[in-house]
């Protein structure tokens, strides 16, 4: 007989499926600009969809710009793009090299900001961009140079988190029910045998399709096996070593053991683990902080978060001004970028769900959202006299603070993915190489890799195209 799922979680899974869809592609309503606009004084910004939804946070900074026009004479016109962020990546690429739209300003992954400024799509920027600077979380601002050179400005960013089922560990009489002070893999493992055995759940599930969800996890657990690694230097050199591989390979498969690990996670993206996890199939879930607030919303008091075990891989899209712009509008695209980064727009971006890129917004002190005042924390901020967005509550009954004990540190400590114009190449090599990892052996009698062959094919493989 089929499971009957409780209507609280079918509604929750309508809403992550909307989430999901949000976060890898861009289709949705473009704003349109209003007519008799001169195009000289517009700022268009490219972007993906907001998964905060429609009219979402990205939207409201835009419309708190505009709403100041008279101060600087300019007006911005949101465009969302549509497809995967591979997709999207690519009509960006074919539109700034072809001049086929008129791009101005461009909210690009973290990753692709060598591969832009090295081919002279995006320009670098002055001073002018970027407000406090240092206020900047290093980690975050690390991620807007190329060689030497400012080419963004952070927007938001994100970092991998652990969420679970407090309810689940509670059943199973686990040794901890709260984990918000951090967990260690083996620790994680102890508690998925006390719980797995009894309710015949899997443990935990991740994003391990042949996508960057399956790179990002390696990095991950290459980054946790191995002090300070990394594939790359800051100028692109290949600089991992096979031993490091190998020692990064076994991590990979250890922590993602079919003993402990959701059967479908191999197949999964972020739309397939979120469900196996609002379903109660895991207890444990690696994510986005972007889900935040919706899981909450529906599971409440079950619902943990804490820092994922180990290292996490640094996320997040910087927002950079397109070559074509010159002069005058270039200045003005500038301004609205350290007016969509500036301290209250980040403060704006963390209460919709986004992680920051400022060491201020998770500050107790900091103040209110003024920008966007639907996502504003008290009553006087919004012109309604309330909030309209439901946020779920920073504190927890411990008295850790999701933002400032948990997100913070997990974006302060984050290591980034590989640094290189050639990160698509990277990023399908790791696909490939590690398909082994998942892809059982098809002939009889025939053994899987060991780590030390997949290590020595994924190093011969990087080497054919990585500067060295």
């Amino acid at each position: 007989m089929a499971r009957r799922l409780p209507a609280a979680v079918l509604s929750l899974l309508s809403t992550l499926s909307l989430l999901a869809l949000a976060s890898c592609t861009g289709g949705g309503e473009q704003q349109e600009q209003p007519q008799g606009a001169d195009a000289s004084t517009r700022i268009v910004v490219a972007s993906g969809q907001d998964v905060t939804g429609k009219n979402g946070i990205r939207q409201q900074l835009i419309d708190a710009w505009n709403a100041t026009e008279g101060s600087h004479g300019y007006r911005a016109r949101l465009v969302e793009l549509p497809g995967s962020a591979d997709q999207q990546r690519s009509q960006l690429l074919g539109a700034l090299q072809s001049g086929s739209a008129d791009y101005d300003v461009v909210n690009l992954d973290v990753t692709w900001i060598p591969e832009f400024a090295e081919s002279g799509m995006i320009r670098p920027l002055t001073d002018a961009a970027v407000k406090a600077p240092e206020d900047l979380i290093p980690s975050v601002n690390s991620t807007s140079y190329w060689d030497g050179k400012r080419y963004a400005v952070p927007f938001n960013s994100d970092a991998g988190l652990l969420y679970y089922r407090k309810d689940h560990l509670r059943d199973a009489s686990a040794s901890r029910t709260e984990l918000s002070d951090g967990v260690t893999w083996r620790e994680l493992r102890d508690l998925i045998d006390a719980v797995a055995p009894r309710d015949e759940k899997a443990g935990w599930t991740t994003q391990l399709a042949p996508y960057e969800g399956r790179t990002v996890n390696a990095i991950e657990a290459f980054a946790s096996a191995v002090p300070d690694f990394e594939l790359t230097d800051r100028d692109g050199t290949y600089v991992a070593t096979e031993q490091q591989l190998t020692a990064g390979v076994a991590e990979l498969r250890e922590r993602t053991a079919k003993a402990y690990t959701l059967k479908e996670a191999a197949e999964s993206r972020e739309a397939e683990s979120l469900s196996a996890f609002a379903e109660g199939r895991t207890t444990f879930l690696r994510h986005w902080p972007y889900v935040y607030p919706t899981l909450y919303e529906t599971f409440k008091g079950k619902l943990g978060v804490t820092r994922l075990p180990g290292k996490t891989v640094l996320g997040g899209q910087n927002l950079a001004v397109t070559s074509s712009m010159t002069g005058q509008r270039a200045a003005k695209a500038e301004e609205l970028i350290a007016f969509l980064t500036d301290p209250d727009s980040e403060r704006c971006l963390l209460r919709a769900g986004f992680a920051a890129t400022r060491t201020s917004a998770y500050q107790e002190s900091a103040p209110d959202c003024r920008h966007a005042p639907a996502y504003a924390e008290t009553p006087w901020a919004s012109p309604t006299g309330e909030s309209t967005v439901r946020t779920p509550p920073d504190r927890f009954s411990d008295g850790t603070s999701y933002s400032r004990d948990i997100l913070y540190p997990a974006l302060r400590e984050a290591v980034r993915r590989p640094v290189t114009p050639l990160y698509g190449a990277v990023n399908r090599t790791l696909i490939t190489e590690l398909d082994a990892l998942y892809d059982p052996p098809r002939g009889p009698g025939e053994d899987p890799p060991s780590d030390t062959e997949i290590a020595k094919s994924l190093d011969e493989a990087l080497r054919e195209f990585l500067p060295d």
